[in-house]
């Protein structure tokens, strides 16, 4: 029959036993269950037909039907379990026929040219890979986690496509990539190895179920089944995939190579393009509203750089595979958002607190605020650290991350620093600092309105920053005290976010991220991001520079159209060793003044 996975195909054998193999654990499960209702079957018709009489075999056929009923009763609700428990669903943005006829034209011809069940319905995910999902569990039609078609008993997978393919791919390099994958629908409609697949998400959801109160017990049997076949388990997928790989082998196999290529390099942009640019966007409650697309200048952009890459660029004259969607534009949106809410927890709607943000505005929404929200926690952080005016005595590192220590900033007179960042800064502050779905930069007063500070600077200025973290000794302890008061202010900020209303709403139940993309930043790393942030504040006001991005780098600086790379070192040099001089001369070069202040609004 058309679809059916022939037992003679290379891999199908393998597969099939190890399924069968999956099989036999839950049936052994099914007999140790079974097996105390057997045996007081027998004692109970022993006892009844005269052959147990006298002695202990009463007490004994009573303990035996006891124990054989609550072994059925714990049996039958695991069971139920296993059955009911909805597997996780991947996150997703569902593709309508209508939305993409020629690229479900695409897939029927893949899938009739291998003599394979078409998938019932296709959709997109922010991510560099495909693949089939099953959503077929009850569960999801009764969560309407599935459209009818694709969650309806025996249907066939749903075929998942990562967005960054069909921008990027051209589109014979798409029909070659998906082809191995569409050919896995037919070893899934093969009966054992559905039934084992659903019998092992089975457990996996049974798992899940079993951090609920009151249903702990359930996890540890099922955690149980899963290490007796998961060796079987993952045999029987390398057996389906063996199957697939034969059966696309046919279809556009010289193309797949050279394929494969760009996926490698779709990978490396696509992970660049989200870790570089679309996180600090994210930080700041916004999101790029055209991630794929970026991608495409991403990469265009590493190819030119990367001469690995070279000549890649010119396949760009051909059609590309986002031409098979009636609505690209609407479509890279919402898996841009999406992207957003797997990567960095953002909520899963768009509203006034986390709004799309298009690439032509990305350097004065998101840089420009980036880095003065960002300078402004650096002052507020001075703040806090500095001493009344009067006092003397070397700069000590604070006992308390929320409370003043008595420091004196070196190459100024003794004083209390300037007062324009407000109280709130440090503990109220933007979603600059990593929290999720906040918006906008830290409120700071303008600069003239506070008064003259005692320590000689009339408002937030580099030249304060200089001052404090410059360390004779070259050990950096200033430095650290700064850093660990930024590093609490920034995880104030993080809770604050996390646990208020506005943003618990948003996230609903959602477990997300999913992935986050980067671990916490360190102490050390959030102080030289935000030093970096004050200088080129203070390059954008007194010495013409601009605010620009990079697709592969984020955020940078321009001076005079150009991006300056060389600031890094620089800042690192004075945040680790206390030495300003490298940065010093830097600034010089570029015509900055340290000792003018900048503006933080």
């Amino acid at each position: 029959m058309s679809g059916m996975v022939s037992i003679a195909e290379a891999g199908v054998p393998s597969a099939r036993s190890r399924a069968l193999a999956v099989l036999r654990v839950r049936s052994r499960a099914l007999a140790v269950v079974l097996l105390p209702a057997a045996l007081a079957v027998v004692l109970v018709t022993a006892r009844a037909t005269g052959r147990l009489e006298g002695g202990p075999w009463a007490a004994v056929t009573i303990a035996v039907c006891a124990l054989a009923v609550l072994v059925l009763l714990v049996g039958g609700a695991f069971a139920a379990v296993v059955l009911r428990a909805g597997p996780a669903v991947t996150p997703t943005v569902p593709l309508s026929e209508a939305a993409a006829p020629d690229l479900y034209r695409l897939v029927r011809d893949l899938a009739d040219r291998m003599d394979v069940p078409a998938p019932s319905a296709i959709a997109l995910t922010p991510d560099c890979d495909s693949w089939l999902e099953d959503r077929t569990h009850a569960a999801h039609r009764r969560r309407g986690a599935a459209g009818s078609a694709q969650s309806a008993p025996g249907a066939a997978p749903v075929l998942v496509i990562g967005s960054p393919f069909l921008w990027w791919m051209r589109v014979a390099e798409l029909r070659a990539v998906l082809a191995p994958v569409v050919a896995g629908t037919g070893p899934s409609a093969h009966p054992d190895i559905a039934d084992a697949r659903g019998f092992v998400r089975g457990l996996d959801a049974a798992v899940d179920v079993g951090g609920r109160r009151g249903l702990g017990w359930i996890a540890a049997p099922a955690r149980l089944l899963l290490r007796l076949c998961r060796t079987d388990a993952a045999e029987m997928e390398r057996g389906v995939a063996a199957a697939a790989a034969d059966r696309a082998q046919g279809v556009d196999y010289g193309l797949r190579i050279v394929a494969q290529e760009q996926v490698g390099l779709a990978y490396a942009g696509w992970d660049r393009l989200l870790t570089r640019v679309a996180l600090p966007a994210w930080r700041m409650g916004r999101w790029p509203a055209h991630l794929d697309a970026g991608v495409v200048s991403a990469l265009t952009e590493l190819s030119r750089r990367d001469r690995l890459a070279e000549g890649f660029t010119s396949r760009l004259g051909e059609r590309p595979a986002c031409d098979l969607l009636e609505q690209p534009g609407e479509v890279d949106e919402a898996t841009s958002l999406l992207a957003a809410r797997l990567f960095h927890g953002g909520p899963a709607e768009a509203g006034p607190d986390w709004s799309p943000v298009e690439w032509a505005a990305y350097p004065e929404e998101v840089v420009d605020r980036t880095w003065r929200s960002e300078a402004a926690r650096l002052h507020a952080a001075l703040d806090a650290l500095s001493v009344p005016a009067g006092l003397s005595g070397d700069p000590a590192p604070p006992s308390r991350a929320d409370g003043p220590a008595p420091v004196r900033p070196a190459g100024a007179g003794a004083g209390s620093g300037p007062r324009s960042a407000s109280a709130g800064a440090s503990s109220s502050g933007p979603a600059a600092s990593g929290a999720p779905g906040a918006a906008g930069p830290v409120t700071i007063a303008a600069a003239d309105s506070a008064p003259p500070a005692a320590d000689g600077f009339a408002g937030p200025t580099l030249e304060r920053v200089l001052g404090y973290l410059t360390d004779p000794s070259g050990e950096g302890a200033r430095g650290e005290a700064l850093a660990g008061l930024l590093s609490a202010g920034v995880a104030r900020e993080e809770r604050a976010a996390g646990t208020g209303a506005g943003a618990d709403r948003a996230r609903a139940a959602d477990a997300v991220p999913l992935f986050p993309l980067q671990p916490p930043r360190s102490a050390r790393d959030l102080l030289a991001d935000h030093v970096t942030a004050m200088v080129c504040c203070a390059a954008v006001d007194s010495a013409g520079a601009a605010p620009g991005m990079d697709w592969l780098d984020g955020p940078v600086l321009l001076v005079g159209g150009d991006r300056r790379a060389d600031l890094s070192p620089r800042v690192l040099c004075l945040v680790e060793d206390g030495d300003p001089a490298p940065l010093r001369e830097w600034l010089s070069a570029l015509g900055v003044r340290p000792e003018k202040p900048v503006r933080l609004v």
